[in-house]
């Protein structure tokens, strides 16, 4: 027979601000479903981040998603991940990624291929380029930007040489078809 004392589940509790758990109520969840209230998800392609009390000094590459919250200074490349700079997050670099999210600081050259978001609580001083550029009321923006689709570099070439060629300079004209049906 059994003891009635020995069926009770055991408690855990590591720390005395967090409920206690029972033992025999625990279960293993899955690494992308958050364990603790308030505690946010991960997953094998959650974004590596710089937290509030980092700071970096030269250039940070990949090639993944990358969060900042904390100072950076030098150059930051993300050739094909999105960058969220946090609400504490002060960037003082060359950005070039798919994506730029504000919401902190950033001041130098801003390149976001696809997009450029600036939420309210942001500031960018400096250079912006991208294909699409949101701001939302209160942010900050000081300095040039270049937005929307770049125009076709094929039709570039083919206008400075025409321009070469009504200045009298035919005799160094290259072939400029691409050969491609579009042109």
């Amino acid at each position: 027979m059994w003891k009635k004392e020995d069926s009770k589940p055991e408690v855990v509790s590591g720390n005395p601000a967090l409920p206690a758990i029972s033992a025999t109520s625990f279960s293993t969840a899955p690494a992308s479903t958050p364990s603790l209230p308030g505690a946010l998800p991960t997953s094998s392609r959650a974004a590596a981040s710089i937290s509030q009390g980092i700071k970096i000094k030269g250039e940070v590459t990949g090639s993944e998603d990358l969060f900042v919250d904390g100072i950076v200074d030098g150059k930051l490349n993300l050739a094909n991940g999105s960058l969220t700079i946090g609400p504490n997050g002060h960037v003082k670099a060359d950005v070039h990624a798919r994506e730029v999210i504000v919401r902190g600081r950033i001041e130098g050259k801003v390149t976001g291929r696809d997009r450029v978001q600036l939420w309210s609580t942001g500031q960018i001083t400096g250079e912006v380029q991208t294909d699409r550029l949101a701001i939302e009321d209160g942010a900050m923006l000081s300095g040039k930007v270049e937005a929307g689709r770049q125009a076709n570099k094929t039709t570039e070439i083919k206008v400075s040489a025409a321009t070469a060629i009504a200045t009298g300079k035919a005799a160094d004209k290259t072939s400029l078809n691409s050969g491609t049906a579009a042109d």
